[in-house]
């Protein structure tokens, strides 16, 4: 059986077509707001955007950490410079977010960036005066003074004095010559050993304790080494001559190493990088990461996503289906 249409019937059925069109047109066209698909192209920017802050955050923590811990001026400034770029990066990504937040952002998202930003400023005003004092490397440079020409230079007034004893083993002297020499060379080496502590130590009451000690000794091996001076046979001995140069170094490379460990560069960098800054920098990410995650639930109309975490996710899905 075949249903036959009239002109009638066409006319009416064009005219309930041009009217279910018509109110398509008006309904898109007053329609307001983003679209579903723009919400997410906006949110996914956003989250992207947070992400590599987070990452860029780590980065730098990790080069800083680099920093405290490099044996080298050249390497503590590389590292240093690679922090420094990593919190310039964060900064800009800041700047970036503040304007997508300003522009669709909800008040507790803006809230929990001005959060954010609070412990952040924070974060740059300690980054900075500790990759200060990480690229100085006083304590190492101290370290390397005293393991080196310190050392060096008690060693060589220790072979001077010792060899000034065996060839004066026959003079009427000799005890006293022995026992004088053997006390230089003792408090000598006290002193050498007091310098390490000194340069570790990060309490300036005991570094005044340690260098009262050293004063001590200093004054031991200067009345030892001047009563060997007093003993006749000994005043042009070249092996007393080569002791008292070598002393004297020894107390001038020790007045430097006493001035770098008093800067104390790379201990309170070290404090301040396991103390303060590993404060501030988890402050930095939980505020980050709450932000992530309160960006992430911001609900879209005609969208149910359950608990995806990635809002890419969903464009993917989408064009799978398709």
């Amino acid at each position: 059986m075949k249903i036959k249409f009239s002109i009638k019937d066409f006319l009416w059925m064009a005219g309930g077509a041009l009217i279910f069109l018509l109110i398509i047109l008006l309904v898109s066209h007053f329609q307001t707001g983003p679209k579903p698909i723009e919400q997410l192209a906006f949110k996914a920017k956003r989250i992207d955007l947070v992400a590599q802050m987070r990452l860029n955050l780590a980065s730098g923590s990790e080069a800083e950490k680099s920093s405290v811990m490099a044996i080298t001026d050249e390497d503590s400034k590389t590292f240093a410079d690679q922090a420094h770029a990593a919190i310039l990066e964060v900064e800009q990504e800041r700047k970036e977010l503040e304007e997508l937040l300003a522009e669709g952002g909800t008040q507790n998202e803006r809230d929990l960036f001005v959060q954010f930003s609070g412990v952040f400023t924070d974060l740059q005003r300690i980054d900075s005066a500790l990759l200060i004092l990480a690229i100085k490397n006083t304590n190492l440079k101290a370290y390397d003074l005293a393991y080196g020409p310190a050392a060096d230079a008690v060693k060589e007034m220790d072979n001077a004095l010792s060899n000034l004893v065996v060839k004066s083993a026959n003079f009427p002297e000799a005890r006293s010559a022995v026992l004088l020499a053997c006390g230089a060379q003792i408090s000598a080496l006290q002193i050498q050993t007091l310098l390490a502590p000194h340069i570790a130590e990060e309490s300036d009451s005991i570094m005044d304790k340690l260098e009262t000690q050293m004063a001590w000794k200093d004054k031991e091996v200067r009345k030892d080494l001047d009563g060997l001076m007093a003993i006749q046979e000994f005043r042009n001995n070249p092996n007393l001559k080569i002791a008292l140069t070598d002393y004297t170094h020894f107390s001038e490379i020790r007045k430097t190493i006493l001035a770098l460990s008093r800067e104390n560069t790379n201990v309170q960098s070290l404090a301040i990088s396991l103390g303060q800054k590993r404060k501030v920098l988890f402050l930095c990410q939980d505020a980050l990461s709450t932000l992530q995650k309160t960006i992430l639930e911001e609900p879209i109309m005609g969208v149910n996503y359950g608990s995806v975490s990635n809002p890419r996710s969903l464009e993917v899905k989408k064009n799978k289906e398709r």
